[in-house]
């Protein structure tokens, strides 16, 4: 094990941890965890004016509370400047949450959500922080990075401005489960809608003359799964995945609000992942293509069919780090430096390492003992959230 990381002070680690998972702040509502994050630095002699809110929240399309918390430490040895990151929201599920100890685990009481998704990020960088300035630990410059709305659409990291980092050259972002698992790269997304518009009748005395926008959306979403674009996707130019997470009318409603009414109205609202950006467009594309074969098999009596309105967005792009890259041999030397083995991990899901990666910083994402996330059964491992730190400090030494 290094040097450096034996000096980790598990007991205050933990207090860090319980504390913020006791601090609520879902998604677009991170003032109270950044305030308490930011006090806790400032009584561990970080300067006031290393820390500040940038002005992120101006620029995401949803209310946000306040920016993205960022602290530049200075280093007390040459070389480049890298940089920590976590999220500091949790999903709606963890509002309420009351964490206690079972063992070598923190626990919510059962009724919701714990937090550990991503408390166990916001206590291992505090702690990062307390274990080099408590015990002089040479280092070069440091930027700390919380984002906000990492759970609603990676939009803290999406909106940063790249100039209030102080140049990292890489960067670690904490937001997994086990330490020595290193992710790499991730997939990119992109977000669908489409919007039905149909014609109501009778469905018992005039079925004909309506034209179904429910049948519309089925029909569309039948094309897109015999096409071969729904699902998991195998084709021989790519791979992905496609979902549909809402199928129903307006302003939340349901589609239609009678069985004796033809529905003249349909919203369906899906996604398409691939770790190839070029190929998620051809996704999307597909689903387009289904909908619009849908529309003309669907018409009333007089031949006249659905308006089908189609949008997309892209969520976030894919990314993915050689094995050779100096993050990736970094944190390699980082994970073998306190006594494991590491592995590569390609993430199916979105991470702020996407958009950092995008704005230029390399980024690669490492575990503090989060399990079971976003269900009521989650937990924090101690033992691998200690190592989560240890790691951290390792990185931050080396």
């Amino acid at each position: 094990m290094s040097n450096a990381s034996s000096h980790l002070d598990v007991a205050s680690a933990e207090a860090y941890l319980m504390r913020y998972l006791s601090i609520e702040g879902v998604t677009g509502q991170e003032k109270l965890i950044g305030a308490a994050i930011r006090d806790d630095l400032i009584a561990i002699g970080v300067p006031e004016t290393a820390i500040r809110f940038d002005n992120a929240a101006e620029r995401i399309p949803l209310p946000t509370e306040t920016g993205n918390l960022i602290v530049e430490l200075p280093g007390t040895r040459p070389g480049q400047r890298i940089m920590f990151a976590t999220h500091m929201d949790t999903v709606p599920l963890c509002a309420g949450a009351k964490p206690r100890r079972e063992g070598d685990r923190i626990v919510s009481d059962g009724t919701t959500a714990l937090g550990g998704d991503n408390r166990t990020g916001c206590a291992l960088l505090v702690t990062l922080v307390e274990t080099l300035l408590k015990n002089d630990l040479p280092h070069p410059p440091i930027t700390l990075l919380f984002t906000v709305r990492e759970e609603s659409g990676l939009h803290g990291a999406r909106e940063l401005d790249p100039a209030d980092l102080a140049g990292p050259v890489m960067c670690f972002n904490v937001d997994g489960r086990l330490a020595s698992e290193l992710i790499t790269g991730a997939v990119g997304q992109e977000n669908w809608e489409v919007a039905i518009t149909g014609k109501a009748s009778h469905a018992g005395v005039a079925p004909e003359k309506g034209i179904s926008a429910t049948m519309v959306g089925a029909i569309g979403l039948a094309e897109a799964k015999k096409s071969g674009w729904f699902g998991k996707i195998v084709k021989p130019d790519g791979r992905g995945s496609s979902n549909v997470g809402i199928f129903g009318g307006r302003d939340g409603a349901a589609a239609g609000d009678a069985t004796n009414v033809v529905t003249d109205y349909a919203w369906l609202k899906g996604e398409a992942r691939s770790p190839n950006e070029d190929f998620t467009a051809r996704i999307t594309a597909g689903i387009r293509a289904a909908f619009e074969a849908a529309r003309e098999q669907v018409v009333d009596d007089t031949g006249e069919a659905a308006v089908v309105e189609f949008t997309s967005v892209k969520a976030y792009p894919p990314f993915n780090l050689d094995e050779t890259t100096d993050v990736v041999r970094h944190a390699v030397r980082g994970v073998e430096a306190i006594g494991l083995e590491p592995t590569f991990v390609f993430s199916n899901g979105g991470l702020d390492a996407n958009w950092l990666d995008k704005h230029g910083i390399p980024t690669v994402t490492i575990g503090a003992g989060q399990y079971e996330i976003h269900t009521l059964k989650e937990y924090v491992h101690l033992p691998e959230f200690a190592q989560g730190c240890r790691l951290a400090i390792a990185l931050a030494t080396l």
